[in-house]
């Protein structure tokens, strides 16, 4: 895996972005010459493919029967060796073909074929005198910068490109083409802003690690502790000595708000990755971050597959999110998978989170993470007040949801001039629509779902595939056109409660699909142009609403079931930081969980604010039962089109499950989301202890089993969703 040198006729191994785990041998041509990690296009059957030279080919194919590279992508610097080998590394722990895996860093091969070409005027001579003082001041800023981009000239010599074009016609000006270098970040960064004692021992030992090699750290604070600006001086430090640096962010809503801040912070813009960027714009960072030129990335999981020539720092914030953890294509964990990283390009990586993980704090119990503390809020803010609702005794009706005890903290709230927040994490009107004469209930038609109310819409929505229907006026069961109720209540219905409860109130709804933008609307909420936000985990995350007292959780019970071993500690961590966003400046904050339970440890935990002695009993709990970070758990899923045939191949991948004592096979047993975009689901739980080797005894058990043509098996390594 060294950059070694390959000439005319050797044979190289090209790895391609399809679902082969292994490289295909080529012949470079004469005339060419690549390295290891060059970029180049390869025949491939009836195709022609962007690859990786991925080291040297072999003598086992006939000379006759080799083919040749067709093209060097030589404006591109190859692929550095540290990502290569994580590349491989990641191919071998998920389990996923090695060409997948090669995917995600060629997010647009096509790119590299086609290297971005600057247009640039220089004078045709020199000494030549101009017929126009218009042409002479183009000329005079010519002879001192010899070439210049028609953009920049025009604006410098103070006069309009089509005059330069003119000029190239009449001989005096010659237009020439070179491929484009991206720019280099430049930052101005700002006064150190002053920070607590916590913050500043904090700070001084993670700028330490910065020179000390691979060091994973937890900063772990309560919301509103200050740990952005513990992790801002680090990336200060680590830029002021010329390295890249990546920070992740669990959610693309999040980036808005937090480049405001690096903005405000460093005086620049940090370079943004994620899936929503346009293409344009991804063809930049890209080759931005390949040239070494964008030294601050911003981005969510696929920010960790970018081909960074000297990076020196990655920071994961809000470590705990499960939305880190991909499920689709290559199924892995990216704040796991970055931690990987770190370690091969041998750098600190920092993990962030008010509530991290089981399995993080059990990495620092175990001594392979630090972890630095900051257990205050920052200057005069104060942890919210947290206070339970029982449900039980609260009294509504069957079209209420928000308590009278809630209606009048909320009431005390405006009147005193603060904003409230009330979370619920359902999108939508209604998450079902029944017949009360026959008891019809709107199912997708592709998933074992229920269909989701959207009001505004006046549509039926499935969430998990998103087929759509018209609302319905009558029942397609009985005909009955006066008997579909909503059941149950989504954001956009609590809205309407709440609008009726406080006329007066200017209400704010965050939700994934509203069509007002997301980032204006933040910012609306942190000016206070409205009293009451309303909204879904879209707002639990990161945000910082200074004039924010009260929270209400209308259902703090909603995470609970469904079975997912993490189900307590996901919700604790859910309510823990919707709780964080009261009361973070000056304003004493309130927080209310109207729950059905309120004798549940999560609850128990989030009203005395003992989150320690929480997690205490999840790791008790989990190690009894052998269950991650004590055991090593994977997911078998299969699916197909036809459930017996599913169902059938679930129950022989069983009977030919290994017979160890170390090992438990749960299932088969239909997922819990059983049908899916047409396809019927079966999952097996394999669970082990700690010393097998998990991934070789998946591979040895799956070779001996083949699989019906029609039935697909995903692997899922440490699975995080059980859906």
């Amino acid at each position: 895996m060294t950059n070694t040198v390959f000439r005319a006729q050797d044979r190289v191994k090209v790895l391609v972005p399809r679902p082969f785990d292994n490289a295909f041998d080529y012949l470079v041509p004469e005339g060419m010459q690549v390295v290891s990690g060059a970029y180049v296009q390869v025949p491939f059957g009836r195709n022609q493919l962007v690859g990786v030279v991925w080291g040297a080919g072999e003598d086992t194919l006939p000379a006759h029967k080799c083919k040749a590279l067709l093209q060097h992508c030589e404006h591109v610097p190859p692929m550095p060796k540290a990502l290569r080998g994580f590349i491989d590394w990641v191919a071998d722990y998920t389990m996923a073909p090695r060409g997948m895996v090669l995917k995600m860093a060629l997010p647009l091969p096509v790119a590299l074929l086609q290297p971005p070409m600057q247009k640039l005027y220089q004078l045709a001579s020199a000494e030549a005198s101009m017929p126009s003082a218009t042409r002479e001041r183009v000329a005079e800023v010519l002879r001192e910068r010899t070439q210049m981009s028609p953009a920049l000239l025009a604006d410098a010599a103070e006069t309009s490109q089509s005059t330069l074009r003119q000029m190239v016609k009449d001989g005096q000006l010659i237009e020439t083409h070179q491929v484009m270098a991206p720019p280099v970040q430049h930052f101005n960064i700002t006064k150190r802003p002053d920070l607590s004692d916590d913050q500043e021992q904090a700070a001084a030992l993670l700028a330490q690690q910065l020179e000390a090699g691979f060091a994973a750290t937890l900063i772990d604070g309560v919301t509103g502790s200050g740990k952005t600006e513990v992790y801002f001086d680090t990336i200060e430090k680590a830029l002021a000595a010329g390295g890249q640096v990546l920070v992740m962010l669990p959610e693309i809503a999040l980036t808005v708000q937090w480049r405001a801040r690096f903005a405000k912070r460093f005086g620049g813009e940090a370079m943004v990755w994620h899936s929503s960027v346009g293409e344009a714009e991804r063809k930049h960072a890209w080759r931005a971050v390949a040239s070494g030129s964008a030294k601050l990335v911003v981005g969510a999981r696929s920010a960790l597959f970018l081909p960074y020539n000297n990076l020196s720092l990655i920071v994961v914030d809000e470590e705990h999110e499960a939305s880190y953890k991909q499920e689709d294509g290559v199924i892995y964990h990216a704040r796991d998978m970055a931690v990987v990283r770190a370690a091969q390009e041998k750098i600190p990586i920092q993990l962030v989170s008010a509530t991290p993980t089981l399995e993080t704090i059990h990495n620092v119990q175990q001594g392979k993470y630090t972890r630095v503390h900051l257990p205050s809020r920052f200057a005069e803010a104060s942890f919210p007040t947290v206070e339970l609702i029982d449900m039980r005794e609260a009294g509504l009706n069957a079209t209420q949801w928000i308590s009278p005890e809630l209606g009048q903290a909320l009431a005390k709230t405006f009147n005193a001039g603060h904003q409230a927040m009330l979370f619920l994490n359902r999108r939508g009107y209604a998450p079902l629509v029944l017949c009360r004469t026959c008891g019809h209930r709107f199912q997708c038609p592709r998933c074992s779902t229920w269909m989701v109310l959207h009001k505004g819409k006046s549509r039926l929505q499935c969430h998990h595939c998103d087929y759509q229907q018209m609302a319905p006026t009558a029942c397609p069961e009985c005909d009955s056109t006066d008997s579909l109720v909503p059941c149950g209540p989504g954001v956009e219905r609590l809205a309407e409660e709440a609008a009726d409860l406080f006329p007066q109130a200017n209400i704010a709804l965050l939700s994934s699909d509203q069509s007002q933008d997301t980032a204006e609307m933040i910012q609306q909420i942190i000016d206070k142009e409205y009293d009451l936000v309303i909204g879904t985990q879209l707002i639990a995350k990161g945000h910082h609403f200074p004039h924010l007292a009260t929270v209400g959780v209308v259902d703090a019970d909603l995470g609970l079931s469904g079975g997912d071993l993490r189900a307590s500690e996901r919700t604790y961590q859910l309510l823990h930081q919707i709780a964080g966003r009261a009361g973070r400046e000056k304003v004493a904050g309130y927080v209310y969980l109207q729950t059905y339970q309120p004798e549940h440890p999560v609850m128990c935990a989030m009203q005395a604010g003992a989150r320690d002695d929480f997690m205490a009993l999840e790791a008790e709990q989990r190690e009894l039962g052998g269950w991650p970070p004590y055991g090593r758990l994977a997911a078998l899923l299969l699916d197909g089109p036809r459930e017996a045939e599913v169902m059938r191949t679930a129950q022989m991948l069983v009977q030919h499950a290994p017979q160890d004592a170390a090992v438990s096979i749960l299932g088969p047993a239909p997922a819990p989301l059983s049908k899916l975009r047409n396809q019927y689901r079966f999952r097996i739980l394999v669970r082990t202890d700690r010393h097998i080797h998990l991934q070789k005894m998946l591979k040895q058990w799956l070779a001996v089993v083949k699989l019906p043509s029609a039935v697909r098996l995903k692997v899922d390594i440490d699975p995080y969703h059980f859906l």
